[in-house]
């Protein structure tokens, strides 16, 4: 379900501040726009513990419903390895360091030797 720029862009900004809110680390954003029909944007993020990632996964999408007033998918949120979650315009991925070194999700969306913003 694709909403106006507008609203794409403020939801970003929104995921954005949440996980540094939470002390997420290393947070990568991708432009998925004219490469990918499923999201605008993708947001990668680390967290130290299951229990961390877990928590910021939680508290994103509480916060996202409500201030957009709409209910995130979310997948893997129990184990916290690794949770999915899916608000229409941006695709989050939250990690355990681990995991998001054996996964290398940034190096199957980046261009080769192409960059993200970091935040």
């Amino acid at each position: 379900m694709a909403r106006s720029q507008s609203i794409s862009d403020k939801l970003l900004e929104r995921i954005l501040s949440s996980l540094s809110d939470d002390k997420a680390e290393d947070v990568v954003q991708i432009n998925l726009q004219g490469k990918s029909s499923v999201a605008d944007h993708m947001v990668i993020a680390s967290g130290r513990s299951t229990r961390q990632v877990s928590a910021m996964a939680e508290k994103l999408t509480d916060r996202i419903k409500q201030e957009f007033g709409f209910t995130s998918k979310v997948e893997g949120k129990d184990a916290g390895d690794w949770v999915l979650i899916d608000t229409g315009d941006v695709i989050v991925h939250i990690f355990r360091p681990e995991v998001r070194e054996f996964y290398q999700l940034e190096k199957m969306w980046l261009p080769q030797g192409g960059s993200a913003s970091a935040n």
